[in-house]
Formats: structure tokens, C-alpha cells, sequence
């Protein structure tokens, strides 16, 4: 058996308008039951690759697959949207119809739905079920979003900004919903600006740029960031000075130790077998790489 299809396939994508690229030479693949995050500043071409993949918008040239088809292909189009979900950041949806009424309208254009009452359960608007849209709070209707969303029972999801405006405990609820769909199969695309739902869920990151990719990886890989300078800290022992410590320090603040290396395993290796020798504890010993969005800053240009 050959290998399996990729839920997604983007061989050197260009959009142009006029004058203007929008995307130039983009190139990736989501492979099925992934969280593939798409990450860029504003203008960097997200939307546009997106719209394409979705067949809402026409491409320039290259190679375009999603769900095994090619989405601009009008003969595929219908079956192809009854496929997938999307949610956008801001879904028109009749303010006088009631939870339960727009998710049930919905769904009837899917040909295997999930059931309401589930989905209701699912976003965590079981409460609110027969409450009118209009009188939903934000963070309640970005839930409703989800649930159009997923209504379809969709193989693929196209997810943006999806806890734009949820507080804590929305986002963690709608986190856990993703995962719950990973885990059934669905594959999510995924924008985001908040690097810390790209650690949670994304099983692949993509970093657009004045309309190129710049850098594609896992979150712990990309530009580099699993083999570059670490940072050590711990609190410094009593009875202990700088002098005494086995390696290079590169400050210590009110008690705290900074070490910084290349050379993880060799540095750690050195300050835990002092430690053991002098009988020593390292209280609140961390190690650290540099950060996510300390990687998206630098390669999108907005470091300061």
C-alpha cells in the first residue's frame, strides 16, 4: 500500500494581486490528525493561504491539495465543504436565533452531523442552549464559533484565532476540545498570536513572513531552538559564593544564580555532580530554552 494522502498539500503556492504577492513560493504538508499551526504577522499572508486551501479564493500558480482534492476545482467544491469546518474571527449568525436553533440549522447542510445536544456539551453551552445569540456574552459566543464550526463533524478544521477573547478557563476548555477532536481523527489548522496554545496543541508550526515561509518545524525544533543556548538557574546555596561554583556564572540576583551555555549536558553534569560531592542542594533548579515567541519575534523581524 502506497503512503497515505496528507489532509493537506501546498507545493509552491503564489497569489498575486497586480502588483502585490501575497504568498510567493509557500510549500508545506498537514498530515492527517496533526495540529498544524500557520503563524505570521498581520499581512504576512495567513488569510490568503487559508482562503485558498478552504476554495473561498483562487490561486495565482502551484499545487494545491486539500482532503485529496484541489479546492478551487468547482466540479469538488461541494464535497469538499461538507468535509471541513471553519472558524473565523468573527461568524455572522442571526442575533434573535437561539443556541440550539443555529447549531441545528447547521448541521442539516452536513451530510453526517454531530448531534446537537453533543456539540452543545462539547463547547460548554448546555445552560444556554435555548438562550437567543444576541444576549450571549463574547466569550460565549466565540464558543458558539467552535460549535459551527465542528457541527459538520468535519475530517478538517481551519480554526482562527479560536480563543480570541475567552478568558482562562475558555481557553483551556476549547484546548481540551481540540485535543479531543486530534484524538478522533479530525486534523486542525490552526493561527494563532498566543505561543502558548502553539505549545500546547501544535504538532507542526509553519512561520510566514512577507509572504514566504521563513521557518517550518515542531515548537521545541524550529529556528533552531532545541540546540541553541540554554539558561541554568537556581538559588545560591548557603555558605556558598560565586567563587565555589564549578562553572561560568553569568549573574546572581537577590540569591538567584544565571548560568547561561551551549553546552547543556557538560555544564549540568558539573554543577549536579558538585552539588552531590559537597553535599549540597540547587533550590529551584531550572532549565530553560529560549522561548517560542522569542523565535516567532526574531524570525518575523519584531525583536527588539
Amino acid at each position: 500500500m502506497g503512503a497515505e494522502v496528507p489532509a493537506v498539500s501546498v507545493r509552491n503556492l503564489a497569489k498575486s494581486y497586480g502588483n502585490h504577492q501575497a504568498v510567493r513560493d509557500v510549500s508545506f504538508e498537514v498530515e492527517k490528525g496533526d495540529v498544524f499551526a500557520l503563524l505570521g504577522p498581520n499581512g504576512a499572508g495567513k488569510t490568503t493561504t487559508i482562503e485558498i486551501l478552504e476554495g473561498f479564493r483562487s490561486r495565482t500558480s502551484g499545487d494545491v491539495a486539500t482532503l485529496g482534492v484541489d479546492p478551487s476545482d468547482k466540479a469538488s467544491q461541494r464535497w469538499l465543504r461538507s468535509r471541513i469546518g471553519v472558524v473565523l474571527q468573527e461568524l455572522a449568525v442571526e442575533p434573535f436565533f437561539t443556541v440550539r436553533q443555529v447549531l441545528t440549522r447547521n448541521a442539516g447542510y452536513y451530510p453526517s452531523p454531530r448531534p446537537v445536544d453533543e456539540v452543545i456539551e462539547l463547547i460548554g453551552l448546555r445552560e444556554k442552549a435555548d438562550q437567543r445569540i444576541k444576549k450571549l456574552s463574547g466569550g460565549q459566543q466565540r464558543r458558539l464559533d467552535v460549535g459551527l464550526g465542528i457541527v459538520g463533524n468535519p475530517e478538517l478544521l481551519f480554526l482562527d484565532e479560536p480563543t480570541t477573547g475567552l478568558d482562562p478557563s475558555g481557553r483551556r476548555d476549547t484546548w481540551n476540545l481540540i485535543r479531543q477532536l486530534t484524538s478522533d481523527g479530525t486534523t486542525v489548522m490552526l493561527t494563532t498570536h498566543y505561543m502558548d496554545e502553539v505549545e500546547a496543541l501544535a504538532d507542526q508550526v509553519a512561520v510566514l513572513n512577507d509572504a514566504e515561509i521563513v521557518a517550518r518545524g515542531t515548537p521545541t525544533s524550529i529556528g533552531g531552538r532545541d540546540s541553541g543556548m540554554v539558561t541554568i538557574r537556581f538559588a545560591l546555596p548557603e555558605n556558598v559564593t560565586v567563587a565555589d561554583i564549578p562553572v561560568e556564572v553569568q549573574s546572581v540576583k537577590e540569591g538567584l544564580v544565571t548560568v547561561r551555555t551551549d553546552d547543556e549536558l557538560c555544564t549540568l553534569h558539573a554543577l549536579t555532580g558538585w552539588a552531590l560531592e559537597k553535599s549540597l542542594t540547587l533550590p529551584g533548579l531550572s532549565v530553560s530554552r529560549v522561548s517560542l515567541e522569542d523565535i516567532y519575534l526574531n524570525l518575523t523581524g519584531q525583536a527588539r
